[in-house]
C-alpha cells in the first residue's frame, strides 16, 4: 500500500471516530441545535393555556325592602283595625292631623316604619303617620270595578255567586298569581285581582 492510500485510509477513519466519539462537524451541531430549540419552542406554544372565556352569570333578582322595626316587606297590604284613626304628619303625637280614616278593615299600604308608627296610604294616595295598634295583619280587599262577579270558580265561565259593587270591602281567604278568594258578608268566592285592591299583582296568599 502507497504512502497516499495509507494517509486516506487515516484520514476515513478518524472521520469514522469523530462521528463515534459525537465529534460532529460544527454545520451538522447548528442544524441539531436549531431543531431542538424549534421543537421546544412548538412544545411551549403548545403547553401556553388559552384565556378562558369570562362566566357568565344569571341576574338576581333584588331582594325587596324590610322594616327597620318589623323586619316585614315593605311596601306591604295591611288593614284597619279601628273603626277610627288619626293620621298624622310625622311619626309622633305632637305632629298635626292631616287625615281621618273612619273604616273599619279597609286595605291600606305601608311605605314606611319608625319605632311604633307606621306610614300608611289608601287606594287613593292619602295617608300618612298612624300608631301601628290601629292596624293589623288581617288581609281585606277594596272593590274598585263597578260591578264584579264572586264566581264559584277561579275562572271567567264559573258561576256567579253573588254581585259585588264597587267600595265594597271584603276579606282575603287566598290568592292565586290571577284570582282572589273572598269573603263578602258570608258570600264566599273568586274575583280577578284586577278587580280589587289590597293584594299585589304577583303576590299569592294561601
Amino acid at each position: 500500500m502507497g504512502p497516499k492510500r495509507r494517509a486516506a485510509r487515516r484520514l476515513a477513519q478518524s472521520a469514522v471516530l469523530c462521528v463515534v466519539l459525537g465529534w460532529l462537524p460544527q454545520g451538522l451541531t447548528a442544524q441539531s441545535t436549531s431543531n431542538e430549540e424549534a421543537s421546544t419552542a412548538t412544545q411551549e406554544t403548545a403547553q401556553e393555556p388559552s384565556v378562558m372565556p369570562e362566566p357568565s352569570f344569571e341576574p338576581i333578582e333584588p331582594i325587596r325592602d324590610r322594616g327597620p322595626v318589623t323586619n316585614l316587606p315593605l311596601p306591604r297590604f295591611v288593614s284597619l283595625k279601628a273603626s277610627e284613626a288619626n293620621v298624622r304628619r310625622g311619626p309622633s303625637l305632637t305632629h298635626r292631623i292631616d287625615w281621618v280614616f273612619q273604616r273599619r278593615n279597609m286595605p291600606l299600604e305601608v311605605t314606611e316604619e319608625y319605632e311604633n308608627w307606621r306610614r300608611v296610604r289608601d287606594r287613593d294616595g292619602a295617608g300618612g303617620w298612624v300608631y301601628h295598634t290601629l292596624i293589623s295583619g288581617v288581609r281585606y280587599a277594596l272593590v274598585t270595578d263597578a260591578h264584579i262577579a264572586l264566581r264559584t270558580r277561579a275562572s271567567e265561565q264559573a258561576a256567579a255567586v253573588a254581585d259585588l259593587e264597587q267600595n265594597v270591602v271584603a276579606r282575603i281567604l287566598e290568592c292565586s298569581e290571577d284570582w282572589c278568594r273572598l269573603n263578602a258578608d258570608g258570600y264566599k268566592g273568586w274575583v280577578p285581582k284586577t278587580a280589587i285592591w289590597g293584594v299585589s299583582d304577583a303576590e299569592v296568599i294561601d
